[in-house]
Formats: C-alpha cells, structure tokens, sequence
C-alpha cells in the first residue's frame, strides 16, 4: 500500500467517524464538522452567485440541512460531494428569491436602475463583477459545471457524482459553458 493510500484510508476513516459523531449528537464533532466545511460550502456557494448580502444566510440554510439530513448519510460518497449537492441546490433557491425580489422593487420603482450597480471603479471590483456578470450569463446546468471544474478543480468524474449525470455530459456542458463564458466577457470588454 502506498503511503498516499494509507493518507487518503486514513482521511476517510477519520470523516467516517466525524460524521457518526456528529450523527450521534456530539456537540464538539458539530462544531468540528461546521468549522471545516463551513469555509468550503461558502466559497462554493459565492462562485455559484450567491451575493455576499445573502451568503451567511444561504451557508447557515445549508448546515440547517446538513444537521437535519446527517443521520441518513449512507457513506456512499464524500461528505463534501453531498455538500456541493446541497450548495447547488441552495444557490438555486437563492437566486430564485432575488430574481424575483429585483424584479417586485423594480416594478414598484422602489430601488432605481443605477442604485443596482457599483459605482466604485476599482480594477478588483470591476472583474468580480464581469466574472460575476458571465457566470450569470450560464444556464444553471452549465454554471454549476463550470464552477466546479475551473473554480474548485474537480475532476469530471467527482463532478458527474454530485450533479448526477453522465460524465460525457459533463465535459459537453463544460464545452458549452466555456465558449458563453468567454462571449460574455468579449462582449463586456467593448
């Protein structure tokens, strides 16, 4: 056995009884859990386009879901692919609910056009919000492909896991995410 092996035996071993401590109400084995993963599910959650004004909400909305569905994980896969399941699924609700709010204040006219966008010209700020800007520009299906493949480095096998379809499918959407991807910039640019 090699020694990367043994680690990632260990690794899984000590998850394991992570998540049977935490599914046996072990305070401290929460606290563990949420520390670790609470970094990684925000990150995730933000590239998805969950603004930073929702994020603590939408994080906090997928611990309440993973504490109320931890008992019943059969170990079947990661604790992190069920994770970004649950992201995804989040992310989705989330910009749902603020499409919808924008679209009642602006058909109310109580938040103008202008007041939308950022006035500060910062370089840094500006590419978040062209990155932000083309990734919104993705279909779901897509940006949740493309997130995961070029934002958290996930191989297309992992990622055909956690949304749930052929990996040939994967590659395809990544395909497809690239080249409207690169359109929305090119098009921001000029």
């Amino acid at each position: 056995m090699s020694v990367l092996a043994g680690t990632l035996e260990v690794e899984a071993s000590l998850e394991e009884r992570l998540i049977d401590d935490c599914a046996e109400g072990n305070a401290g084995a929460w606290r563990r859990l949420h520390g670790q993963y609470y970094p990684v599910a925000a990150a995730f959650l933000r590239k998805l386009g969950v603004n930073e004004r929702e994020l603590e909400d939408a994080t906090q909305e997928v611990f309440l879901q993973v504490h109320r569905y931890l008992p019943r994980f059969r170990h079947e896969a990661e604790l992190s692919t069920w994770l970004y399941r649950i992201c995804i699924t989040q992310a989705r609700r989330v910009r749902r609910r603020v499409r919808v709010t924008d679209a009642l204040f602006r058909m109310l006219s109580l938040v103008p056009g202008e007041a939308l966008v950022s006035s500060t010209p910062l370089s840094e700020a500006s590419a978040r919000l062209r990155i932000e800007k083309a990734l919104a520009a993705l279909p779901e299906g897509e940006r949740s492909v493309f997130v995961l493949y070029e934002m958290e480095g996930l191989s297309g096998k992992r990622i055909s896991e956690i949304v749930e379809i052929p990996e040939a499918t994967v590659f395809r959407r990544l395909h497809y995410a690239r080249r409207t991807f690169r359109e929305t910039l090119a098009a921001d640019a000029s």
